[in-house]
């Protein structure tokens, strides 16, 4: 009896071992046969909301110590996006909320993102967009490719780094624009020192001596 019972542990042990196996198999990534990184950045958005009262004169004072307050809370920052839903207030509220946000060294963006409920009357919604970037799955420990595809953590190195040292990682996703009204003389300054260097060859071979020391 006892013999029995070993062995339908046994059996019982090894369906789970091959279940797992055969799980590891399912969810491991195939095999790259490009040279095209198969581990990309992430960009991931978080939006937080706060609703502030505001009047025709702009935002009270306790309102605006409330909103500085968020922000520090927030650990308001370079890459973070300020909006104002702001369907029933003043211009001189969203004037009130552009100095504190100023403040901050942001400008408040045009638009708002969709948030879950409406604006009540005599309230504006101030909303802040965190974006963040990662490389999920880097490093991959397993793997067991054939020699002439491409390594799973090929591009891992590269894109963590670039994940982690991007200021605005909105940029990962639609790029930065050019500016409306650019410096034709900064444009053009490049061209300039490379049509002005002289070639390399103008000052002929320098000679070299083959001896060597002793």
């Amino acid at each position: 009896m006892a013999f029995r019972y070993t062995q339908a542990l046994l059996l019982l042990a090894g369906a789970a071992v091959a279940t797992s196996g055969a799980e590891a198999r399912r969810n491991r990534p195939a095999d790259n046969w490009g040279i095209e990184s198969m581990n990309q950045p992430v960009v991931q958005r978080t939006d937080f909301a706060l609703d502030l009262s505001g009047t025709e004169h702009g935002l009270p004072v306790a309102e605006r110590a409330r909103l500085r307050d968020w922000f520090d809370s927030l650990g308001l920052g370079y890459g973070d996006r300020v909006s104002v839903d702001m369907p029933y207030a003043s211009d001189p509220v969203r004037r009130d909320v552009a100095r504190v946000a100023a403040e901050y060294g942001l400008l408040i963006a045009e638009g708002a993102p969709v948030t879950a409920r409406a604006v009540e009357a005599g309230h504006i919604r101030v909303v802040v967009s965190r974006s963040t970037a990662t490389v999920p799955g880097c490093p991959f420990v397993d793997e067991r490719q054939g020699p002439s595809a491409t390594a799973l953590n090929y591009g891992c190195a590269t894109n963590s780094n670039l994940a982690a040292m991007i200021a605005d990682p909105n940029d990962l996703v639609l790029g930065r624009g050019g500016e409306s009204a650019g410096d034709p003389a900064t444009a053009a300054k490049a061209i300039k020192v490379y049509r002005e260097a002289k070639p390399t060859g103008t000052q002929g071979l320098q000679s070299a001596n083959s001896r060597s020391s002793q």
